[in-house]
């Protein structure tokens, strides 16, 4: 299947089918004497990586320590330094293979190598594959503050094969399906009742489909989120504030978001967002430090001076946007 996405002269396609990761070299259409570094991390099975670098002659593989804590200058400084050292030309290309820190790491290089060469993405968790491998964030973390560094820089071409999610642990597979479940009570009442079930699993691959649909959808009318885009911050919030004083492993990303998503519901809908979060296996309660959560929150990029934009769910597939004073969202809390 492919998905479209129209952004003008960036406009790229999302190609989704089982398999598609060993017809790599076909389906990226890179000319094959072009370089290409292959970004990934030690978490990813390194047959990933290998299976997309043969298909090129002249390909390198960069490495780097699986987890958030990786995804700083460091790392990034060492990606430019392969670009570098091996003469990396604007005619070559950097493909991420790997989850959303993997992916914004090799974008936020690509974005900047060079003033920008050629990106292409590969995700190989669900998070990644229904989120963050569209729409062109790439970011690197500063601190304990998630991506505070970095630029809208779109990939030229998105590869998702639901086959690669056989490797993943299954809280990982949890972890992805916060971000779904963000799309669906936002926009896609359909896609949120998925979740209500025993059996979302069965259902893996429509829940990619329908979630890259909904970001799709979002990313056409507001690219550089100057407006709806907003709405995919949904549950973020709160969520960056808690995922910022945890230490690694200690909650995930999309652990945090659902979490961070309780709080925004209304009354009407709470039950039936914690009802899918029980259902799927994610977090409905924590117990964080509030003051460091509230210190993180405002320094949120998110937060305008001493305010912030939330977004708030009163009716599964809808939202609405509200201003908050960072102390108002101190008190949710």
């Amino acid at each position: 299947m492919i998905i479209p996405l129209d952004l003008g002269k960036d406009s790229y396609d999302i190609i989704l089918e089982r398999g598609a990761l060993k017809k790599a070299g076909e389906l990226l259409g890179i000319p094959k004497d072009r370089k290409v570094l292959v970004v990934t991390d030690t978490g990813v099975p390194r047959e990933y990586a290998d299976t997309v670098a043969w298909c090129f002659e002249n390909s390198h593989i960069f490495i780097f320590p699986q987890g958030e804590k990786s995804k700083n200058f460091d790392t990034y400084r060492k990606i430019c330094e392969t670009l570098m050292d091996a003469s990396f030309t604007r005619k070559d290309a950097v493909i991420a293979v790997g989850g959303g820190v993997t992916g914004d790491m090799a974008g936020f290089a690509a974005a900047t190598y060079m003033r920008g060469i050629a990106f292409y993405n590969i995700p190989t968790t669900l998070l990644s594959q229904v989120d963050s491998s569209i729409g062109g964030k790439t970011a690197i973390d500063l601190g304990k503050i998630k991506n505070i560094i970095g630029a809208f820089y779109q990939p030229k071409k998105v590869i998702i094969d639901p086959d690669v999610l056989g490797t993943l642990p299954i809280r990982q597979i949890k972890n992805g399906l916060a971000e779904s479940i963000k799309m669906g009570a936002t926009f896609d009442k359909a896609l949120f009742e998925i979740f209500l079930k025993e059996d979302y699993m069965e259902h893996i691959e429509e829940i990619i489909e329908r979630s890259l649909k909904v970001k799709r959808y979002v990313v056409q009318q507001d690219e550089k989120e100057m407006g709806l885009r907003k709405v995919l911050n949904f549950g973020h919030t709160i969520g960056h504030g808690i995922e910022a004083t945890v230490e690694y492993e200690e909650l995930y990303h999309g652990e945090c978001v659902a979490l961070g998503m309780i709080p925004m519901c209304g009354e009407k809908v709470r039950d039936s967002m914690l009802k899918a979060l029980k259902t799927v296996g994610l977090p409905t309660s924590y117990e964080y430090d509030k003051a460091k959560v509230y210190e993180a929150l405002c320094h949120d990029k998110k937060s305008q001076g001493k305010s912030i934009t939330a977004v708030m769910c009163d009716e599964i597939g809808t939202f609405r946007f509200e201003d908050m004073t960072n102390e108002d969202l101190g008190k949710m809390i």
